[in-house]
């Protein structure tokens, strides 16, 4: 990811993240894809009304869908209004789905979505990443990790 595009993320007004995902998963690779969605979906999540909680990806004939993410209910949706659970296919290069395929083939390597966003031009896309599990003493060496980081800045936070 070069920096322009982490510049444009920053600048998005929604950022939908899934937080448990770096405390759960090592990130191998992370991938940028587009997400394919209805009119009252998309206008739920420029309401930044969508939650990233139990959310995985799969594979399936050849194209990545996402599976398990909710998107509330459009208010001014009527009869319109879009299913809240539904599968919905992200879009990357045959290259991507490929290389990502393989990649998942192997034990303890998953496919998780990272962050919802909207680009410069107002669509939808998706950061994902190819990640390998943590053990629990991982996970307690990233608690560890992080208690320390709070401690040094609250430190420096004195001395200024």
């Amino acid at each position: 990811m070069n920096k322009q595009q982490e510049e444009l993320r920053k600048k998005s007004p929604i950022q939908i993240k899934n937080r448990k995902a770096s405390f759960e998963y090592f990130f191998i690779e992370e991938f940028t894809a587009g997400i394919v969605l209805t009119g009252t979906e998309i206008k739920s999540i420029r309401l930044g009304k969508a939650s990233l909680v139990d959310t995985y990806c799969v594979i399936i004939n050849g194209e990545l869908w996402v599976k398990g993410m909710n998107i509330s209910p459009y208010f001014y949706g009527s009869y319109n209004n879009h299913e809240l659970k539904r599968d919905r296919k992200l879009l990357l290069t045959k290259r991507e789905i490929q290389k990502l395929a393989s990649a998942t083939k192997q034990t303890g390597y998953t496919i998780v979505p990272l962050l919802v966003f909207i680009d410069d031009k107002g669509r939808a896309k998706m950061d994902i990443a190819l990640c390998k599990g943590k053990k629990s003493f991982d996970k307690r060496q990233t608690l560890k990790e992080k208690e320390d980081k709070r401690e040094m800045d609250r430190a420096m936070k004195v001395y200024k």
